[in-house]
C-alpha cells in the first residue's frame, strides 16, 4: 500500500470528519482560467461508470493507488487547473491536501454503467448541487447521452435540465458533456460525426431555465470550427482515449483557437498514457493553452 493510500484509509477508519474539514480550509481558486486564460482539467470520473479499460489493460483505472499517484502528479505540474472526479476520489485528494488553488468539479451522473442494457438511464447517483456547493467547490458535470430511438432519452434530457437549474440557482458551473448516441448490438456507442456533435450541442445549449453557468464539454471531431460555432456557451474539449497522441494534440491545438474553447479537460490520455510519462503528457497539453 502506498503512502498516500495508507495516509487516506486512516482517515476514513480513525476521522472521518477529516474530509469536512479538508475541504473547508482548503484555498479556493479565484479563477477557473489558469495564467494562459485556459482551463487545463484533469478527469478521472470514469470508475464510477465501471469504465476502468486504458488501452489493453481492462482495470487499469481501478488501482487507486496507482490513480492518486498519477493524479498527485498530474495536479503538481505547472498551467494544471482543476479536476474533476467523483466524491470517493475528491475526498481522497482533499485528504492528501493537493487541492489548494485548484478549480473543483464534482461528478454527477453515473448510473448508466458502461456496457449495461440500461447504459443510456444516466441517473444522477454522484454528487448533487447542495453538496457541491456545500464542498466549497465549483461546479458539477453531467453526461448526457441523446438516444432518439430510447424512450428513457426525455427523463435523461429531464434530470439533465434539473441539475443545471439547481447549479445555476448557487452560481456553479454547470458542465453538460453531450452526445448524440445509438444502440448497436445490444451496447451504445456515440455518434462522433460533424452533424451528430452539433446537434448534441444545439439541444443540450436549450436545458434549463437559465443558462447563465452552463459550460459544455466537447468531444474535438472533425470540422470543429462547425461545432463550436453552434454554440455561444463556453466550451471545454475533452480528450478520451488517445491512440494517436499526435494528431490528438494537433487536433486540440486546433480546436483551441476558436473563441468559444476555454481549455482542456482531458482523463486517461494524460494519466496513463502510452509511453508511461504522466508529467510529460501533461505538460505538453498545456502548451496547447
Amino acid at each position: 500500500m502506498s503512502d498516500h493510500l495508507s495516509r487516506i484509509v486512516a482517515a476514513r477508519v480513525n476521522d472521518p470528519g477529516a474530509i469536512a474539514a479538508a475541504a473547508a480550509r482548503r484555498v479556493k481558486t479565484t479563477s477557473l482560467l489558469g495564467e494562459h486564460g485556459r482551463a487545463m482539467i484533469v478527469a478521472a470520473d470514469h470508475p464510477a461508470r465501471g469504465a476502468n479499460r486504458v488501452g489493453a489493460d481492462p482495470s487499469a483505472m481501478a488501482d487507486r493507488s496507482r490513480l492518486l499517484d498519477r493524479l498527485c502528479l498530474a495536479l503538481d505540474r505547472p498551467g494544471v487547473t482543476g479536476v474533476l472526479a467523483t466524491a470517493d476520489i475528491l475526498e481522497d485528494l482533499l485528504l492528501l491536501g493537493v487541492l489548494d488553488g485548484k478549480s473543483v468539479f464534482g461528478s454527477m451522473n453515473r448510473a448508466g454503467l458502461a456496457g449495461s442494457v440500461f447504459e443510456i438511464d444516466d441517473r444522477f447517483t454522484g454528487y448533487d448541487a447542495a453538496t457541491i456547493a456545500a464542498m466549497g467547490f465549483d461546479g458539477g458535470k453531467m453526461l448526457t447521452r441523446i438516444a432518439l430511438q430510447d424512450p428513457i432519452t426525455p427523463s435523461v434530457l429531464e434530470n439533465t435540465a434539473r441539475a443545471v437549474d439547481e447549479l445555476n440557482d448557487r452560481q456553479l458551473i454547470a458542465m453538460v458533456e453531450p452526445f448524440i448516441s445509438i444502440w448497436e448490438d445490444g451496447r451504445i456507442r456515440n455518434d462522433l460525426s460533424t452533424e451528430a456533435v452539433v446537434k448534441s450541442v444545439t439541444i443540450t445549449s436549450g436545458l434549463g431555465r437559465s443558462t447563465a453557468y452552463t459550460w459544455l464539454k466537447l468531444p474535438v471531431v472533425e470540422d470543429m470550427e462547425r461545432v463550436l460555432a453552434s454554440s455561444s456557451l463556453p466550451a471545454l474539449l475533452l480528450g478520451g482515449e488517445v491512440k494517436d497522441a499526435d494528431a490528438a494534440f494537433a487536433s486540440w491545438g486546433k480546436a483551441l483557437k476558436q473563441p468559444t474553447a476555454q481549455g482542456l479537460v482531458v482523463g486517461r490520455s494524460l494519466l496513463y498514457p502510452s509511453n508511461g510519462d504522466v508529467a510529460g503528457a501533461v505538460d505538453r497539453a498545456v502548451s496547447l493553452l
